[in-house]
């Protein structure tokens, strides 16, 4: 048997692991800061106003681009994730990473038709879908863990090193030359970064793959087949718990400064009050790593994941006291953070290696599909009611609910190895510094 959890929770970090495999976590950090489901996203406010200057359309009209990407990435993460599963990480990431490129490279060659901006997003969901957090994540949990979770953290920072990076960046080389520059940069990114580094850090093997292969086979990881997962109850309750969460998280993200203008803030108190909403969600991102490593999970994500109610809480009733707004944002802030990380740990730890890349793409899919719906379902509930206690009603249920459901998930399960691949990872177990045959 492969138990999936640890003799006992312990303050320190092993470090062993990070000496194994900090290329792994440069690599991808900088792989989920130039995906295509961050790059695109971080950069697009900053290309709205010169293609809308360059061509004449309306930010109305712009907007949709976004859409077609999160709508057309809920199929190609699909397909990714099978690819991935039959050819393995390295061929499929780094034929991905020189295809997004080309993608950019094309939307650069935009003549004036807006269709031509719907299908160039449209088409980057397909060319990069090699380069999702189902990519990058899947990379990571091979290499660590004992200390999964704090790996999960730094990786995924990479959004917040987009969102600090990308703006700035664009914005002078677009000032320097033309709307087209800016999507030169984000194809030079993965191309001339990201792709290199694949090249030289990216291998087919990790301590864990090794201790659970034969000698001369390919590794049999422990864990869950997709089919097996998807008639897991536990599947379906992590799913509509992150689904919840995850969706009431994009419409306060999107609406939280609307709703302090309505308050009666300035433009620059409203971005002040919610300006911590970015320190927070780094902070909690790396400290629900840290405790997810050492503490049951499902604990962790359940007081992580209610927070965000009680901020929207604060919001429905502070008007315009800042700091009442600010520490309302903190909070939203530090379960955003924590969301993807919590959930590509929960996948790997309940449903095993195994069949990683296909489960996560599913969850992915669902995920997609919230954030897909979400802007337009919240839409219409301001329509209905002219303001944003819609949405704040809605969010403090769902993120209740859904940090509830997390806790249903029970213990971490324990795995079964084939018969080959537990005699070799009973070998491996002692010559591999800090792993445990417990850890395989």
């Amino acid at each position: 048997m492969s138990s999936q959890h640890h003799s006992g929770p312990s303050l320190a970090i092993d470090l062993t692991e990070f000496r194994q495999g900090w290329r792994i976590l440069i690599l991808a950090l900088l792989g989920i800061g130039t995906s295509v489901g961050v790059a695109p996203l971080y950069s697009f406010g900053t290309l709205v106003l010169p293609m809308q200057e360059a061509f004449g359309w309306s930010r109305e009209q712009i907007q949709p681009a976004i859409a077609f990407l999160f709508a057309f990435t809920i199929v190609a993460v699909q397909i990714s994730g099978w690819l991935i599963r039959r050819y393995g990480l390295r061929p499929v990431a780094i034929s991905s990473l020189v295809a997004l490129a080309l993608g950019y490279f094309a939307i650069s060659l935009m003549t004036g038709p807006i269709w031509q901006l719907y299908a160039g997003y449209s088409l980057l969901a397909f060319v990069g879908m090699g380069t999702t957090m189902v990519t990058w994540t899947q990379l990571v949990n091979l290499w660590f863990d004992r200390n999964r979770g704090l790996a999960l953290a730094i990786i995924l920072s990479g959004t917040g090193l987009a969102a600090l990076v990308l703006p700035p960046v664009l914005s002078w080389v677009i000032a320097q030359s033309d709307w087209r520059a800016g999507f030169w940069v984000l194809g030079a990114m993965p191309l001339l970064i990201t792709w290199p580094l694949s090249l030289l850090w990216m291998r087919s093997d990790s301590p864990i793959t090794r201790a659970a292969a034969e000698p001369g086979t390919a590794p049999q990881l422990p864990g869950m087949s997709l089919r097996q997962a998807a008639l897991s109850p536990r599947f379906w309750l992590c799913n509509v718990a992150l689904v919840l969460s995850v969706t009431s998280m994009i419409g306060m993200v999107t609406s939280t400064i609307p709703m302090l203008r309505d308050k009666g803030l300035s433009a620059t108190d409203a971005g002040l009050a919610f300006s911590v909403y970015g320190i927070s969600l780094i902070l909690g991102r790396v400290v629900v790593g840290y405790l997810v490593d050492r503490l049951w999970a499902p604990g962790v994500a359940f007081v992580v994941l209610a927070l965000p109610a009680f901020g929207c809480l604060m919001f429905a009733g502070a008007d315009t006291h800042m700091t009442s707004l600010m520490l309302a944002s903190v909070l939203v802030g530090v379960g955003a953070g924590a969301e993807m990380d919590i959930a590509a740990f929960l996948m790997a730890r309940y449903f095993g290696m195994r069949d990683y890349s296909r489960i996560f793409s599913l969850h992915m899919g669902f995920i997609g599909l919230g954030a897909t719906l979400a802007p337009l379902y919240f839409a219409y509930l301001y329509a209905q009611t002219g303001s944003y206690s819609g949405l704040l009603t809605h969010c403090v249920i769902t993120f209740a609910l859904g940090s509830v459901l997390i806790l249903t998930l029970g213990r971490y399960p324990k795995f079964d190895l084939p018969e080959p691949a537990q005699q070799t990872a009973d070998q491996s177990s002692n010559d591999l510094p800090g792993l445990s045959r417990s850890q395989v």
